[in-house]
């Protein structure tokens, strides 16, 4: 088997997840000019909602994904670099939950109708997280992943996708909270 025919599922499916990613970006950035010129109603209450539940959810399966199936085959490469970018990756996922943690409470508040926060403080803090989500989705895709392609021909990638389902399926059902 060669690295190009290795999982193309596994890497279809976190490259497809970069792609949701970078559209709720593009729906935050929306709900944020929603807000700024018409304030909150049904729509952009809905909007803050799926947005929210998104990065919640999705976005730190995604994480975790790369955390517990990629990054740990590329820190045990004998390329300095691809070892330095698996360990700025992780650290990435860490300023990006440290960002989220600034946005999530605007949004949580919008999804009930609250304009309590400042709409020009929460477009700056997306300024920030966008740009760093580019950066990172970049270095994964640029670097990251065709290393881990190369370096899993051996593993079961099967099983890790099939782990990263079952731990959805999981997420999906487990009870919410309605804010």
């Amino acid at each position: 088997m060669s690295a190009d025919t290795v999982a193309p599922e596994l890497f279809e499916f976190l490259d497809a997840t970069h792609r949701e990613i970078q559209q709720q970006i593009v729906r935050l950035h929306s709900l944020v000019d929603a807000i700024e010129s018409n304030g909150l109603n049904a729509a952009t209450r809905e909007q803050a909602r799926g947005v929210l539940d998104y990065f919640n959810g999705e976005a730190r399966q995604h994480h975790l994904d790369e955390e517990k199936h990629i990054f740990p085959a590329l820190l045990g490469s004998q390329n300095a670099e691809i070892v330095q970018t698996a360990e700025r990756l992780t650290q990435d996922h860490g300023w990006l939950e440290e960002n989220w943690i600034q946005i999530a409470p605007s949004l949580e508040a919008a999804t009930n109708g609250n304009l309590w926060f400042d709409p020009m403080e929460l477009r700056h803090a997306l300024e920030v997280f966008e740009a760093l989500y580019l950066d990172h989705i970049l270095l994964e895709e640029s670097i990251a992943y065709p290393a881990a392609r190369q370096r899993l021909v051996a593993h079961n990638t099967l099983g890790m996708g099939r782990e990263m389902a079952r731990r959805r399926f999981r997420a999906d059902r487990a009870p919410t909270s309605t804010g």
